[in-house]
């Protein structure tokens, strides 16, 4: 079949399909997946007035792509104040970090489900003047539609999975098809750039957006209070862990702790599940494990426990200023894909990670080489680690030292990216 034949199909089968998108809509509400009080955005039906002039559109599905949106938003915003600015994310926890830190003036909306009527209405109320979308977020209608209505479209941090290079290659010409058609596209490196040209789409250049934003944010009240709370404690740092880390944590701190001359250190293990509503369970699963622990959505401050489960959005910039050692969720079990290291990097906090770090292969890979950080080959190497930022082994501070550079020469290379955005602005 041909690609027009495919993409019609397509259209086709996803208008069939959604007369049953507010059910489903509504069940996924129900289960926490969704914001009950905003489904008609899903929908297409906006809940804000679209500013006067020129608009300027941009997508990231989720935290991670969200996140790499906030510098270039910031970048918009200071060189073309004149301009709308809308941001759309598909998850809570993206549309709230966003409700934090979006630069004045611009909006958020929950973007739309890929069905026909919904991309519509989305587009007749908004119509955007250019539409800016990251790393794989290749909807067909959403794509089609916009560029049938003269919408300029830019992909950056291109890339492509494995699993959907498969899938793609049963399709190659309609994936031609809707990648080809990007006024501006580019690669997140040169591995994704080779993978591009497999399919016959030539990448304009390689950047990858997650680089080019500024160090997190932190309240300096709250960062001096906890600095007196922990009064020398060495603090070490779990970011972003999902179900199945924690139990390795806990087992490999509760070893540590084990030693005599560890456990007289009094070290603090925080924990920051990826999600904050596993906040509870996290904390009910150490005290299990016999440790005195805190858990900050109750209102329990870091005291002298031995774990405090920080399950509050927005504080990693924080806990980063502040710990000895960062271990980076999203890596240390198999189905996972790793989590952002740029973050602790930025601020000089010493990390290591798991082996699973897919979506950062080549970060992860490159920051290895110049030995900036550790990938680890089983869960037991944890123990050496440690005991390192218990007993401030200062190699722990040359390797933070040697990924603050690396970050901030590829963060520079990021800040070029909005002149090419320019570029394409009426």
């Amino acid at each position: 079949m041909s690609s027009s034949g495919l993409l019609l199909a397509y259209r086709l089968a996803t208008g069939a399909l959604e007369p049953f998108a507010p059910p489903l809509l509504r069940a996924r509400a129900r289960r926490g997946k969704e914001d009950a009080n905003r489904l008609a955005e899903r929908l297409g039906r906006a809940s804000l007035v679209r500013p006067v002039g020129t608009l300027v559109w941009l997508h990231g599905v989720s935290v991670g792509e969200s996140l790499s949106l906030l510098p270039l938003a910031q970048a918009l915003r200071s060189a073309r104040p004149d301009i709308g600015l809308l941001v759309t994310s598909s998850t809570r926890a993206s549309a709230a970090l966003l409700a934090q830190r979006l630069p004045a003036g611009a909006t958020h909306q929950y973007a739309p489900v890929d069905g026909p009527r919904a991309v519509g209405r989305f587009l007749d109320h908004w119509r955007p003047d250019l539409a800016v979308f990251v790393e794989s977020e290749l909807w067909p209608n959403l794509l089609i539609q916009a560029r049938q209505r003269g919408v300029k479209t830019a992909l950056l941090s291109a890339k492509l999975s494995d699993a959907s290079a498969r899938a793609w290659s049963w399709a190659p010409d309609a994936a031609r098809s809707l990648l080809g058609g990007f006024d501006l596209l580019l690669a997140q490196d040169q591995r994704a750039a080779e993978r591009l040209a497999k399919f016959g789409v030539r990448a304009d250049g390689v950047a990858d957006l997650k680089f080019g934003a500024e160090p997190l944010p932190v309240d300096a009240s709250s960062l001096e209070a906890v600095r007196a709370k922990l009064a020398g404690r060495r603090m070490i740092l779990a970011a972003s862990t999902h179900p199945g880390e924690d139990e390795i944590l806990l087992a490999r701190f509760g070893s540590a702790l084990e030693t005599p001359e560890i456990a007289a250190g009094e070290p603090l293990l925080v924990i920051v599940p990826r999600h904050p509503e596993r906040g509870p369970a996290v904390a009910a699963l150490a005290r299990e494990q016999g440790f005195s622990t805190g858990l900050q959505s109750a209102g329990e401050a870091v005291d002298r426990r031995q774990v405090h489960v920080a399950d509050v959005l927005g504080e990693l910039g924080l806990w980063y200023r502040l710990a000895r050692l960062a271990i980076i969720g999203g890596s240390l079990r198999e189905g996972l894909a790793g989590h952002n290291p740029l973050e602790p990097a930025r601020l000089r906090c010493p990390f290591i990670s798991g082996r699973h770090v897919y979506n950062w292969t080549t970060v992860y890979a490159e920051l290895e080489r110049a030995e900036a950080t550790h990938c680890l080959a089983n869960e037991l190497e944890l123990d050496a680690h440690i005991r390192a930022a218990v007993e401030g082994d200062d190699r722990l501070a040359v390797m933070a030292e040697r990924a603050w550079a690396y970050v901030d020469r590829r963060d520079a290379e990021a800040r070029a990216v909005p002149a090419q955005i320019l570029k394409l602005l009426p």
